[in-house]
């Protein structure tokens, strides 16, 4: 890894440790009980390759309540990063070929449960002005956040006990993006145990910020130790947000500073709970 110029080696160093793939998720899941919705999945390509054991979780936690999960097979990356970095034509291929593989007619609702690809995922109708436009636009008011689809529907209460002290951090592009704030909060407050202290400053960036990490590295060390200087703060040992930069961001720093917390997704502690399962560090 010395060998690597500095950003790769940033790079390689986000990476979390290697762990068995869980595999790759079923076409179709039936809903436990009766039926409420039937949803699609978007699984994403670094939460995928990266958090496919938050994939899983997210699955079953539908599941649980009440839908039958479809899992698209052709479905492709949201094209955020590329958008991002001014490659419009690859994210509009993308986003065409999304629209298309996830049939939103056949649908209640596309899930994802990674806040970067959510706000690209449901802006796919203003990026471009086409023929496409319309099914895109389709598609796109479809796209719910997995908190806030699960806080409209009425979570079903997980029953397991998770004796923990966590905290919550906003992703960007879920608390600014999307303005999906109380959705998670509502859903993590109804695990038995759990104990969430409120973080300082929890809307503020970490310092993944897509790329930003790679691009603007000096900047970027400097906001993930604020963040988690804050964190430590708060006493916690379960550190709680919804997106994989951030994710990999906050693990990375908690590492670097020799410090143990257990950096989930919340729909790993929902899963968890509703499988009566601890937290493994």
């Amino acid at each position: 890894v010395r060998m690597l110029p500095p950003r790769l080696q940033q790079l390689v160093r986000m990476l979390p440790p290697a762990q068995r793939s869980p595999g790759r998720l079923p076409e179709r899941l039936a809903a436990k009980g009766k039926t409420r919705a039937k949803v699609a999945l978007f699984t994403g390509c670094v939460g995928e390759a990266l958090f496919s054991h938050t994939n899983w979780a997210t699955a079953r936690v539908l599941q649980e309540n009440g839908c039958d999960v479809i899992v698209p097979r052709n479905q492709v990356c949201c094209g955020a990063i590329h958008f991002h970095a001014g490659s419009e034509e690859p994210a509009r291929e993308f986003a065409d070929t999304n629209s298309r593989e996830f049939s939103p007619d056949s649908v209640d609702a596309i899930i994802v449960n990674v806040a970067g690809c959510g706000s690209m995922l449901k802006d796919y109708g203003h990026h471009w002005s086409d023929g496409q436009q319309a099914d895109r636009e389709k598609f796109a008011a479809k796209v719910r956040d997995i908190h806030e689809f699960l806080d409209e529907l009425g979570l079903v209460p997980p029953s397991g006990e998770i004796r923990e002290s966590a905290t919550y951090h906003d992703a960007c592009h879920l608390a600014h993006a999307q303005g999906v704030r109380e959705a998670p909060r509502n859903v993590l407050s109804q695990i038995p145990g759990l104990t969430l202290h409120e973080l300082p400053e929890s809307d503020l960036c970490c310092g993944a910020a897509g790329t930003y990490n790679l691009t603007e590295p000096e900047m970027a060390q400097r906001l993930s130790r604020r963040k988690l200087d804050h964190i430590i703060s708060t006493g916690s040992r379960v550190v709680i947000t919804a997106n994989a930069g951030c994710l990999l961001q906050i693990s990375r720093e908690a590492r670097e500073q020799g410090h143990r917390f257990a950096v989930v997704h919340p729909m790993d502690l929902l899963d968890k709970s509703y499988r009566n399962e601890c937290i493994k560090w």
